[in-house]
């Protein structure tokens, strides 16, 4: 037992003294083992066998100790003879101690080993490559002792943080710059481009500049818009030069027709004969000259054209008011056509419709003024046999008044009903008898003498005039015709006188009044006259005296009529 607690306490001491350690732990169990034997001392066989077993355990651990050196059993021996190798209990603590120093020790001699591997490696790459140095120092910087060299390395550290720090402003300062350079190369390449632009487009007008462009200290963005803005107004002024280009060769072309006009075959002026000869590019050059030549005949000529016009639209205002005042009359012509009650359907219609556009003053005023400038061109040209007295000019400008289109004219067709149906004045000779034609004449010689008194200012006296009619009734004799012909010659204040030599009772009973006058046949002179009955002469005034006064008129024929009472 001495042995092994001896073997058992000489371990930390042969670890410390670098001995091989490969055998403790053998010689730990079997000091376990012996310790455990001990106090499982007992009779029987199980103490037998564990007597052996340590027996055995003993014999290892003796072998086990004689492969042990003399230096680690002499520390094992003093180690026993310690406090520490007093018991068991101070023997175990003692090698726990010895086991938790062995592992510190070997983790600070692995990473003692893994730091000097490092420290080699980081040598041998900081070795200098072809001598002993890497720089020379001066002998300020000589290091002479170990704190003296501790001290230029902190201070050779500071600085070279120092210079870090500098070197790391200046590489920003330096990205700042490279940056800079890439965008002035950039925006240089751009305005290049901008500028090769500019100059393609300024290449036809390659004149040289009186004085140095200035440089352009504006942005890129700037630059582009000032570019596009310069290139959009060259397009406007190239396409603005191209249609005066043309312009000046189409004002050149109509020059020339002008000057080779037919009209101007009279006119023998040089200028013609220039305008008539150069070449068309060539006469912009001599405008200048001849508009200073023809500036004071153009002034006398504008002067005459002016009063022309002014004595123009004289003719036209004087032929508006005619027109006007015939358009007037039309629209009152159809006024005063309405039928008087008692005519069934006919009672207050208008005899005669006339439909036309009026137009406005303006289109009036134009149309007015191309009649009159076709008067004034007939009246220039020869052999024209358009006619120019008023009444032509009249009627030509009612016509332009009313468009194309017209007037449309519509007259009640007589019948014996009185419907009201209208018919259209180019139709009445197709759908109109003979009685009925003869009956819308006299309506419309009503309607016009009618007409006549209004435009005289006599509408309110009821007598528009005497119509003598010479044997209607031999072509309308039927009843109904009659007293619409009478009926409307009524309402428009016309007097009626028939003339016949029919004696039908039917169709002279509508009249009120009937005058017989015969009428005698001198065979041998052959002529025919009518004579008074002798029963009416002495009724009849004494024929005129060629000394005494002036008869304006006298009664032939007389015959009383009384109107009967309302």
């Amino acid at each position: 037992r001495a042995e092994l607690s001896g073997a058992d306490t000489a371990e930390p001491a042969e670890a410390e003294a670098g001995a091989p350690t490969s055998s403790l732990p053998a010689l730990r169990e079997a000091y376990r083992a012996a310790a455990q034997l001990y106090e499982k001392v007992g009779v029987g066989a199980a103490l037998r066998e564990e007597q052996a077993r340590a027996e055995g355990e003993e014999a290892a651990a003796a072998t086990d100790l004689e492969r042990l050196s003399n230096k680690v059993r002499n520390r094992a021996e003093e180690l026993l003879a310690s406090p520490d190798g007093a018991d068991g209990p101070a023997r175990q603590a003692a090698a726990t101690r010895a086991e938790e120093l062995v592992a510190t020790i070997e983790a600070r001699s692995a990473t003692a080993s893994e730091q000097l591997g490092r420290l080699r490696g980081e040598a041998e790459r900081s070795a200098p490559a072809g001598g002993e140095w890497h720089t020379e120092l001066p002998e300020e910087l000589v290091p002479s002792d170990p704190e003296h060299a501790q001290t230029l390395l902190r201070a050779a550290t500071a600085l070279l943080a120092e210079h870090r720090e500098r070197v790391d402003v200046t590489r920003g300062d330096h990205a700042d710059l490279q940056r800079t350079l890439e965008q002035a190369q950039s925006a240089a390449a751009d305005f290049e481009e901008l500028a090769g632009q500019l100059r393609d487009s300024l290449r036809e007008h390659a004149e040289e500049p009186e004085q140095p462009a200035e440089a352009y200290l504006g942005g890129l963005a700037e630059a582009r818009a000032a570019a596009a803005e310069t290139r959009r107004a060259m397009r406007s002024a190239a396409t603005e030069l191209t249609g005066a280009e043309l312009a000046v060769r189409d004002a050149s072309d109509a020059l020339v027709r002008h000057a080779n006009a037919a009209r101007y075959e009279a006119v023998r002026t040089p200028a013609r004969q220039q305008i008539r000869e150069l070449p068309a590019a060539a006469l912009p050059d001599h405008a200048a000259a001849w508009a200073a030549a023809f500036a004071p005949r153009l002034r006398v000529l504008t002067d005459e054209l002016a009063q022309l016009e002014r004595n123009r639209s004289s003719i036209v205002d004087r032929l508006r008011g005619l027109v006007e005042s015939a358009l007037a009359t039309l629209r009152a012509a159809q006024r005063l056509s309405r039928l008087p009650e008692g005519l069934g359907e006919w009672s207050g219609q208008e005899f005669l419709r006339i439909r036309f556009e009026d137009p406005d003053h303006a289109l009036l005023v134009e149309r007015l003024g191309e009649v009159i400038d076709e008067a004034t061109r007939a009246a220039v040209r020869k052999n024209s046999d358009l006619r120019r007295d008023g009444m032509s000019l009249l009627l030509r400008g009612v016509a332009a008044a009313i468009g194309p289109k017209g007037v449309s004219v519509e007259i009640l067709k007589p019948d014996a009903v009185l419907r009201a149906e209208r018919v259209s004045v180019g139709q009445m000779s197709d759908v109109f008898s003979g009685g009925q034609l003869l009956t819308a004449a006299i309506a419309l010689y009503c309607t016009m003498a009618a007409l006549r008194a209004n435009d005289r200012g006599q509408s309110q006296l009821r007598h528009a005039g005497t119509l003598f009619l010479d044997n209607p009734i031999g072509r309308a004799n039927a009843t109904y015709l009659l007293e619409l012909q009478r009926a409307v010659a009524d309402a428009l204040g016309v007097q009626l006188i028939y003339t016949t030599g029919l004696f039908d009772t039917t169709a002279l009973a509508e009249f009120p009044l009937v005058i017989r006058l015969r009428n005698d046949a001198d065979l041998r002179a052959g002529l025919k006259y009518i004579s008074v009955e002798e029963h009416l002469r002495p009724g009849l005034p004494a024929p005129q005296d060629p000394d005494g006064p002036t008869i304006h008129g006298e009664i032939t024929a007389t015959r009383m009529f009384k109107r009967p009472a309302e």
